[in-house]
């Protein structure tokens, strides 16, 4: 992890104990110093002193759609622990959701997000238009998944075999397999994770997702043959899953 250098330069130390622990590179630009976090809402948004909300970028809290999901309300309570003490809060563009929430990386004792990975009292939770800080937020969740942490335990959170593929439609998933065709039809791009296209688990880019991998380094026809790992919302269409791709590190490859 890089140091970044105005911040380390500025003093820029977390506030609760002033350890010399500086930011990662990734967590953008300051936003708030000395942050009070009035509440944690039923959805793990951040109700700052002076009615600003906050959201923790980058991760899903289980239950954050709303519904009862296991050890959703030991998530919420570690997040109100963890919001006790004063925060420091960084932002990347865009700052703010369309309900003119800002979108954050926080910090107190501990990075928030990733101690909550680290847990396993949430998942990395990659969104379209950002992507910082996602690798050491991959190396949090794995290590709870490797322990089996938190909701790591549970059936529920299980990665998900992509052949055969069976979760509830609508659901946030994590799904691995092999990818045995990448093609395009009506300008949309299909990773297939089965030759029986029609009745198989496929992940799809659509067209206006397109150029954000083409500015990647990542190849989508070099990913044939190789095992991977995809996150996202599933739907299933007369018997076919799939899966949307906005964001070339909803991917992660994994040999």
């Amino acid at each position: 992890m890089r140091v970044l250098p105005a911040l380390a330069m500025a003093g820029l130390l977390w506030p609760a104990t002033g350890l010399a622990m500086p930011l990662p590179d990734c967590a953008g630009e300051l936003v708030g110093r000395n942050v009070h976090v009035a509440r944690v809402d039923p959805k793990g948004v951040l109700m700052l002193d002076g009615g600003q909300g906050a959201l923790l970028e980058g991760i899903r809290l289980p239950g954050a759609d709303g519904s009862a999901a296991p050890v959703a309300d030991e998530a919420l309570a570690a997040l109100r622990a963890l919001t006790k003490e004063a925060l420091t809060l960084t932002s990347t563009s865009p700052k703010h959701d369309r309900y003119g929430r800002m979108r954050v990386q926080a910090f107190g004792t501990a990075w928030l997000q990733v101690e909550l990975l680290k847990r396993g009292l949430a998942r990395v939770s990659v969104m379209p238009d950002r992507q910082e800080c996602s690798p050491d937020f991959y190396d949090a969740e794995a290590e709870a998944r490797q322990a089996r942490r938190g909701l790591w335990a549970l059936p529920e959170f299980a990665v998900r075999n992509a052949a055969p593929f069976k979760a509830p439609a609508g659901s946030f998933q994590i799904v691995q397999g092999r990818i045995v065709n990448v093609a395009t039809n009506d300008r949309r791009v299909f990773l297939d994770f089965s030759p029986d296209y029609r009745k198989g688990f496929s992940a799809i880019i659509a067209p206006e997702d397109r150029k954000a991998f083409r500015d990647s380094d990542l190849i989508l026809e070099a990913l044939v043959g190789r095992e991977i790992r995809v996150r996202g919302i599933v739907e299933n269409f007369n018997g076919r899953w799939e899966m949307s791709l906005s964001n070339p590190r909803q991917i992660e490859i994994i040999k």
